[in-house]
């Protein structure tokens, strides 16, 4: 079984500063991973196909927290495999395209970067 999952993270074009959206739940991750997940070692990954860009799981993060459709791009080239109770989950990368942090933006949506 597969699910997605996303980290959301804004990083500045000119002073690479770094942040993470965290949920009130405290979790990076959206949807939050179920408790005993683990990361899997590198060396253990099971082989991925290859149409797991993850369009959809950005689109569903968008409608939940109401966001354009625009603010979210998917960082290619990472990817985590997470084994949680449920199966293999993958943990992606999107980051707000965006000039400032959205520190408002998140909190009115119970987030906080």
């Amino acid at each position: 079984m597969q699910h997605n999952h996303l980290i959301l993270y804004y990083k500045g074009d000119i002073s690479a500063l770094t942040l993470f959206c965290q949920q009130a739940d405290g979790s990076v991750c959206f949807p939050p991973l179920p408790k005993l997940s683990v990361a899997v070692d590198e060396d253990q990954r099971t082989p991925q196909p290859v149409d797991l860009f993850p369009t959809q799981s950005i689109k569903a993060v968008n409608s939940q927290l109401r966001l354009d459709n625009d603010l979210l791009m998917a960082e290619t080239g990472f990817y985590e495999q997470v084994e949680t109770p449920q199966g293999i989950a993958m943990v992606y990368l999107a980051r707000f395209q965006l000039l400032d942090p959205p520190h408002r933006l998140m909190e009115a949506r119970q987030c906080r970067m």
